[in-house]
């Protein structure tokens, strides 16, 4: 299995389309089309979990659904920046809070049969509102016309049920990304636990 050749079919200002020829496993030549973003080292998604023990989440209307979409604050990530600033940088744009307790989660494919991006997933502890002159620093893309919806954990999945009733569409990383939130602080909750018997 190996990549033969690959050729540029369409080329915009922010995303490319790309035939792909490959060697399968038996030695035939096969093609593919795929999608790739230009100029971009990937995607970064946090998990902001406030000092109050509530999620953050950000409402906004995505062109290509047509619809309102219910997600985690994410962001692309500039050639050659590392995915943890991005994440820091999306979390204060899009939220307006900030955390200095980020731990990297996950990385992997979004859509492998469509596109190469890889998403690398964090999870910001202790999120609190910024303050005005880190705000000052950091602006949101005029693009970006975000909504933050703040949610104690124990009402997550209620709060997205009701907002996919409303006709939002909820983002299915969602669930994948608070179980990796949730394996985390489980596993951090029973280290401490274990500390304190010893």
């Amino acid at each position: 299995m190996k990549i033969l050749s690959k050729d540029t079919l369409w080329k915009g200002h922010y995303l490319q389309v790309v035939s792909l020829r490959y060697e399968d496993r038996l030695g035939n030549t096969r093609m593919w089309e795929s999608i790739e973003r230009v100029n971009c080292g990937g995607i970064s998604a946090i998990i902001p979990l406030t000092i109050n023990n509530e999620f953050l989440l950000v409402r906004q209307f995505r062109p290509v659904v047509q619809k309102f979409v219910i997600e985690f604050p994410a962001g692309l990530v500039s050639v050659g920046e590392e995915p943890i600033k991005t994440a820091y940088r999306e979390l204060i744009e899009e939220t307006r809070y900030v955390s200095e307790d980020i731990i990297f989660l996950a990385d992997g494919p979004v859509s492998s049969g469509l596109s190469s991006e890889i998403l690398t997933v964090f999870l910001a502890c202790d999120a609190k509102e910024a303050s005005k002159d880190l705000l000052s620093s950091y602006h949101a893309d005029e693009s970006e016309d975000i909504e933050v919806i703040k949610t104690p954990v124990e009402n997550i999945y209620k709060v997205l049920a009701d907002y996919s009733k409303r006709g939002d569409l909820i983002d299915l990383k969602i669930y994948g990304m608070l179980e990796l939130a949730r394996r985390y602080l489980d596993s951090k909750a029973a280290n401490k636990s274990q500390y304190k018997k010893e």
